[in-house]
């Protein structure tokens, strides 16, 4: 079954059951994706109405992670005489693990929100296209078999769609969204259950045998076009303090210039935040104009919390995360050095 099968398949069910949540009044709206402006791109939804789930697509384009528009609530999804509204969400596999994650840290209930289930089969990584294709204006984009087929002005291309699809998306263990075992009916649609991740962190392991100077250069390298536009952290559906670090001015932490420093300071001190926390949905890199892949951070991150604490975020409700709990046992393994 080629790519672009998979897609009509995963596309048709979806609106099924967003047709079903909304013509049962089971939910009062549904956040999806619909088809971008531009080439290359999706674009969130919001519907209310039966006769709008035609507008819901899938095409592995489909970057943004939509809890982000659960924290903090937005305005669309309160009603001044109801109050909250019941959301469906579309959700993919880290779609579903970051609501789970943003309902252990009491941001929001799942007893109001209904996730639909989608097998996510890649993400299609943009800037790799857009740096193959050149100078040149792309016009389409889509899937063909087990291709990404790319149009323009007197030009077409085709890239194997495996090895075109985000690093993250190729190492995911968690497609669909985690079920909820006391919240049976939170996820409908393809859910899977799931208590613990086996992963090997394979990706990792070219950066791991560098020398601890090698990796330093390796990460100025890759943040140095850097412009502290801040898209990462606006993407991110864990980024959703109302006053980030970032623009604290009592006290500075670092100053707010494109200059090297700085850019490290941010990337290093966000991506700590996120220990523990990141459900590797891959936004961050998604959304960032300058290409930069911020993965390799946050995987490292990952890595560690895997193997200090055993621990994956977004699969329990119920178990809190490394940096939210703590006991007067803990032998205090973090603060030796690696290397």
């Amino acid at each position: 079954m080629g790519i672009e099968t998979e897609n009509q398949i995963i596309e048709k069910d979806m609106r099924d059951l967003a047709l079903k949540l909304l013509t049962n009044h089971e939910v009062d709206v549904i956040i999806g994706y619909t088809k971008g402006t531009i080439p290359l791109s999706s674009s969130p939804i919001m519907i209310t109405k039966p006769e709008e789930v035609d507008k819901l697509v899938w095409n592995n384009l489909c970057y943004v992670n939509l809890a982000k528009y659960l924290v903090p609530r937005i305005p669309q999804l309160v009603d001044p005489e109801k109050g909250n509204l019941k959301i469906g969400i579309v959700a993919k596999g880290c779609v579903g693990r970051a609501l789970i994650h943003l309902a252990v840290e009491n941001q929001i209930d799942l007893e109001n929100i209904k996730m639909i289930g989608i097998p996510c089969n890649g993400i299609i990584n943009r800037k790799k296209i857009e740096k193959e294709v050149g100078e040149k204006e792309i016009l389409e984009v889509y899937a063909s078999g087990d291709n990404i087929i790319v149009k323009g002005k007197n030009f077409e291309q085709k890239y194997a769609f495996d090895q075109y699809i985000n690093e993250l998306c190729k190492v995911c263990k968690v497609k669909t969204p985690p079920s909820i075992p006391d919240l049976m009916n939170s996820c409908m649609g393809e859910c899977q259950e799931i208590s613990s991740v086996e992963d090997s962190f394979s990706d990792l392991d070219e950066f791991e045998a560098k020398s601890s100077k090698e990796k330093w250069d390796y990460i100025k390298t890759t943040l140095e076009t850097c412009t502290r536009c801040y898209a990462c952290r606006e993407a991110c559906p864990m980024c959703y303090c109302n006053l980030c670090f970032v623009d604290q001015n009592k006290p500075v932490w670092f100053s707010k210039t494109t200059d090297l420093p700085d850019i490290i300071v941010f990337h290093l001190i966000r991506a700590m935040h996120l220990a523990g926390r990141c459900v590797a949905c891959g936004a961050c890199s998604s959304v960032c104009p300058m290409g930069i892949d911020l993965n390799l951070i946050t995987r490292k991150l990952e890595k560690i919390v895997k193997e200090r604490y055993n621990f994956t975020s977004g699969l329990n409700k119920e178990k809190l995360p490394p940096m939210m709990s703590f006991s007067m046992k803990d032998t205090e393994d973090f603060m030796l050095e690696e290397d």
